[in-house]
Order: structure tokens, then sequence, then C-alpha cells
């Protein structure tokens, strides 16, 4: 099967790739000249581990071919697939520019007297896969056949190969049996459950997915705030509340707060077409609230605790095995902590070229996790990446001026640290 994705970020790339392997023939439309030239020298852009093997395997063969050219890819694909970002306005509202233009050009370069699917992979609010029906009808050739579908990711960043390949289910939104069928057809090598429902239940199950994600990573970090001011652990807690089958453990963890292109974004963006329809959002809200006041928290700890201004930062994507930062955390809490005059030493496995082209030479950037610890007064761990945790932590003694860490993922036992000497503040543990 020939098909054509729009996009080349984490969705897109990665299901490009995924799909070029399974043999398919697979366009990537891009929009901009340098990162398409990146991606055919086999350049992934993005760090994602396994992704750049399995760009430069597919390139090899010839299945994958990259391009600026929608006169190109459109007309010879079978399939195409819409992925580009759908980040949210200042109002939360989830931004749908880059969307509709796509529709648009897919519509205009659509193949004549042929029939053509077009899935949307865009995370979009309710009622999005219809508009961009009505644009792609309104421009495309009059012989032209064109249904639409809705087929929402669910990969995570860091794992996106193993989740695109072993996912959960496949949600299929369509009212064209046609439709269906043909995505049924390319998704056969992948296991997981098939879901075949419309277009607007499609477009809200993930909405609803990354909600309740939200909710269980909120909900934990408010049980933390009582941990704190009772004396229970909150590991404890929560790891015996995740041992009822009924809600389990994953997700269910505090910290410093969840970020990343999902979760703050798609539930922003939940609330505002809540309140477009009247709805009462206040579960919403809180799940939110929540989320940003974990970080002022954490923040509040370390300038209460630290007993000086020197400090290192151990971590800065928002998750492990990723590069990417938007909404981190640790964007909030570093913008915070250089308001308040702290010299920073900052190191991440994979984000420091991106937090430089936010900070530049406001923070000073370490080689390794050691390099940043000399004669430093605290050190924040913001991401629990593995690097930290097998940390050899008596160099880590060593090389401080003051031994104190502020674990922000929970990723050391305290009794084990204070044994060890260090004056230990994790998340809802005493």
């Amino acid at each position: 099967m020939t098909i054509a994705f729009v996009g080349h970020g984490y969705v897109g790339l990665v299901t490009a790739c995924v799909f070029a392997d399974f043999g398919n023939k697979v366009w990537v439309i891009g929009h901009t000249k340098e990162k398409i030239e990146r991606l055919k020298a086999g350049d992934p852009i993005i760090y994602e581990p396994g992704l750049k093997e399995l760009l430069q395997k597919n390139l090899k063969a010839k299945r994958l071919i990259f391009t600026l050219e929608y006169d190109k890819a459109i007309p010879e694909s079978d399939i195409v697939f819409i992925a580009v970002g759908t980040p949210q306005k200042k109002n939360g509202e989830a931004n749908l520019d880059a969307v509709f233009e796509v529709a648009k050009q897919i519509g205009k370069h659509i193949k004549n007297d042929g029939f053509t699917v077009v899935s949307i992979k865009s995370t979009v609010p309710v009622g999005t896969n219809k508009k961009i029906e009505k644009i792609i009808i309104a421009n495309k050739p009059r012989n032209a056949h064109v249904a639409i579908a809705s087929c929402p990711e669910f990969l995570r960043e860091g794992t996106a190969l193993y989740d695109t390949l072993n996912p959960d289910r496949i949600i299929i939104g369509s009212d064209s049996k046609r439709t269906v069928e043909m995505l049924l057809e390319l998704h056969k090598p992948i296991n997981g459950k098939r879901v075949l429902t419309n277009l607007a239940s499609a477009e809200l199950i993930k909405y609803a997915s990354n909600a309740m994600l939200a909710t269980k990573i909120s909900f934990a970090n408010l049980i933390s705030y009582f941990c704190e001011m009772t004396g229970a652990d909150c590991e404890t807690v929560l790891e015996a509340v995740g041992l009822d089958r009924r809600i389990g453990r994953m997700f269910l963890y505090p910290g410093i707060g969840y970020g990343g292109s999902c979760l703050p974004k798609d539930v922003r963006a939940l609330i505002h077409t809540g309140k477009i329809l009247k709805l009462d959002i206040s579960l919403l809200d809180a799940i939110d609230g929540i989320n940003q006041q974990a970080a002022k928290n954490y923040l509040a700890k370390v300038v209460k605790h630290t007993r000086g201004k020197n400090i290192a930062v151990w971590g800065l994507s928002f998750k492990p095995n990723t590069d990417d930062i938007r909404e981190a955390p640790s964007l909030v809490i570093l913008h915070e902590l250089l308001k308040r005059d702290f010299q920073i030493r900052v190191y991440d496995p994979a984000a420091q070229d991106n937090i430089k082209r936010v900070f530049a030479n406001k923070l000073r950037y370490a080689d390794s996790p050691y390099d940043a610890l000399k004669g430093v007064d605290a050190v924040c761990v913001l991401t629990e990446w593995n690097e930290f945790k097998q940390i050899d932590l008596k160099k880590v003694k060593v090389l401080m001026k003051h031994p104190v860490i502020f674990d922000g993922r929970n990723i050391y036992d305290p009794h084990i640290m204070r044994k060890l000497g260090f004056e230990y503040f994790g998340v809802g543990r005493n």
C-alpha cells in the first residue's frame, strides 16, 4: 500500500517509519527544507530510542520518501495521515490552523477519479474531522472520492516505537465501511484490540484518555501533600492503592507535575471545549491546578532548605528517554530559581541543547552528572533518567559542598540517603 504522512514530529515520523518497515511505500511531507534534507540524510531530528536505526534502514530500502511537495505524494497515496501539531492558544483552545491548512492542500492535490482515505492522527477537539471533511471536499478535484477517518495515536515519547508496535488498542473512527476496511488492512501487522466507532467518539477517546492519565498524576500529587502534612509515606500509600486491580499503579506517581506535548494542552483543550458546551469542568480545572501547584511546592522546598545559592539540576526533559522540554516542569522551576538569584549548573543526557535555546548563558552546562556537582549547595532531581538512579551516591556526596538532595521524582530511598549522610527531600515522603 502507498500512504502519506503530513508532518514529521514524534507521531508522524515514528508511525511512518513503522509502516515503511512493514513493506509499505511511505511519503512524508514537511514544510521546512532544512529538516527535510536532514531526514533524507538519515537524521531523525528528534531524540527517540531506536528511531534513527529504523529511519536509516527504510531510507536504504527506498520505502521512505521525504518531500516538501504535495503534488508528488498525495495523488499516489491510498491513505493520507494528517499528523501536524495542535498547540494550545493562550486561552487553552487547540490551535487548528496547521490542520486546516494541510487539509486544504490535501484536497487540492488528491487524486482525480480515485478513492482516497484521509485519516487524522493529530489530536483535535470533537467536531474537527467534520470541518476537515468540508475543507477537503471544497478543494478536491470534481471526480475525486474521499472519506475521512479519525485514527488517534497513543504513543509515549521515549517508548514511541514500542507503543506503535504494541498498542493496547487501535481506534478507527469513520462512517465509511471501505475506509474502515482499508485502515484495518494497513494495521494488520500490529496487535491490539480494534475499536471501530464514529468520528466524534474517536476524537473524544484521545482527550478522555489523556485527561484520565493527568487525573491519576494530579491525584497522586494531592495525596503527597496529605502525606507530607501527616507523616505518612506516599510511596507506601500509593503502592497499596495501586494494588487494587480496579485502579492500578501506572501514572499514580507524585512528583513535580506532568509536562510534554500532550497532557497539559489536551486537558486545557478539553476545559475549553467544556466551557463552549456549558458543562461543569471543575474537575478538569482542579487537575490542571494541582499540576501547576506541584512545581510550586517543590520550589518552595528548595528555597526553604537550600543552604546556599549554588545548585545543580539533574534532568531537564519532561520525562526520561526524550529531549522534549515542551511544558516541562523544569522550565518553571529554572525560571523561578533564576529570579531568586540562584547560580545553576544543569545536566541532562539529551535535552541540554533544547534548554540552551531557552536560557542561553543564564545557566551553566555540565558534561556529566558528576561535573554538575562540584561545590554545589544542593542538587535538584527533575527527571528520572536511569543514569541518575544508578549514580555513585558516595562520590556524589564527596563532590558537593552541602549534601542536600531535592528528589522531585522519588527515585531514591529516603532511609538509605539519610544513612549515607544526605539531607533528603522527596515528594510526599518524610
